[in-house]
C-alpha cells in the first residue's frame, strides 16, 4: 500500500513522532492509522518516564473566569524552557487545566491529576499532560492549582 503525505501528517499531528518516524511505522503497518498511532503512542510515553526528573523552571500561569463571574480558577504549568512556554499545545493545555479546576475543584496538583477529562472522560487529565510532554519533547509538570468561588 502506498503511504500518503496526508497520512504521515496527520500521524505526526496526533503523536507528535517525527515525519520520518511516522512514514516508516505507517510502513511497518501497511497503512494502518490506528496501530501505527498506537505504537507511537507508547513510544512517546516511554520518552516521558525518561524525562520526569528535568528541571521545569519556566511555563505560564493561566487564568480563567467563569462567565457568570462567580468562579475562577489559576494553574500554574511548569516547562523546561520558555520555548515551549510559548508553543500552542502549552498554552492550549494551560487553558483546559484552568477550564477543568474551575468545573471541577481539584485540592492539588495531585488531585487534578488523577481527575476525568471534562471535555472528554474517557481521558484522565495526566494523559493530556504526557500527550503534551511527548509532542514537545520536554517534561511539564503542573504546579499550584487554585479555584475561587464567590462566597465560599
Amino acid at each position: 500500500m502506498k503511504i500518503t503525505a496526508d497520512q504521515i501528517r496527520k500521524l505526526k499531528e496526533e503523536t507528535g513522532a517525527p515525519v520520518m518516524r511516522a512514514k516508516k511505522v505507517l510502513e511497518e503497518f501497511g497503512g494502518d492509522m490506528k496501530k501505527a498511532t498506537e505504537l507511537l503512542r507508547k513510544e512517546g510515553f516511554e520518552k516521558v518516564e525518561k524525562r520526569a526528573g528535568r528541571a521545569t523552571s519556566q511555563g505560564i500561569i493561566e487564568a480563567y473566569v467563569h462567565h457568570s463571574g462567580k468562579i475562577a480558577s489559576l494553574v500554574e504549568l511548569l516547562c523546561e524552557t520558555d520555548f515551549v512556554a510559548r508553543n500552542e499545545l502549552f498554552r492550549e493545555l494551560a487553558h483546559n487545566l484552568a477550564l477543568q479546576v474551575a468545573s471541577i475543584e481539584a485540592k492539588d496538583a495531585d488531585d487534578l491529576l488523577k481527575q476525568d477529562y471534562i471535555k472528554d472522560p474517557s481521558k484522565k487529565i495526566e494523559e493530556l499532560v504526557k500527550n503534551v510532554i511527548a509532542k514537545t519533547g520536554e517534561n511539564i509538570k503542573v504546579g499550584r492549582v487554585i479555584r475561587v468561588e464567590l462566597g465560599k
